[in-house]
This record gives structure tokens, C-alpha cells and sequence, in this order.
């Protein structure tokens, strides 16, 4: 697997195969680029930033409600 990131575009590319895309779905903020065969080769996250820093703040979060007991 490659993982690129444009800051220009702010787009995270998630290279999954190498198989040739035939056709891709959009579900904003995911585009998946499927092959003839209907496997996934690559998938674009666009707004990566904010949907990474979303993420990240979600994570700790749950880590700040965690309450660890024995």
C-alpha cells in the first residue's frame, strides 16, 4: 500500500493495488477508485486535514472519557 499526501490539493491518495481503476463512487469526503473486477485500487480523501484533525480530536476525547479499571 502507498500513502501520498498533496498539501496543495489537501488530498490523502491510499494506493491499495496496483490493478488498473475502471470506475470510481463518490461519497464526499471519499472518492473509491474500483477495478474491473470491483476491487478497490485507490481511495482519496479530500479535505484531509480538517477530516484527520477531526479525527484526531475525536480520539482524544475518548481517551480523556476513558476510565480504567481493574
Amino acid at each position: 500500500m502507498n500513502i501520498k499526501y498533496s498539501k496543495d490539493e489537501n488530498i490523502l491518495l491510499l494506493e491499495i493495488s496496483d490493478e488498473r481503476i475502471d470506475y470510481a463512487e463518490e461519497n464526499r469526503p471519499l472518492i473509491i477508485n474500483y477495478s474491473k473486477r470491483h476491487k478497490p485500487v485507490l481511495i482519496e480523501i479530500l479535505e484531509a486535514s480538517n477530516i484527520l484533525a477531526s479525527a484526531v480530536e475525536s480520539k482524544a476525547k475518548i481517551n480523556n472519557n476513558t476510565v480504567l479499571t481493574k
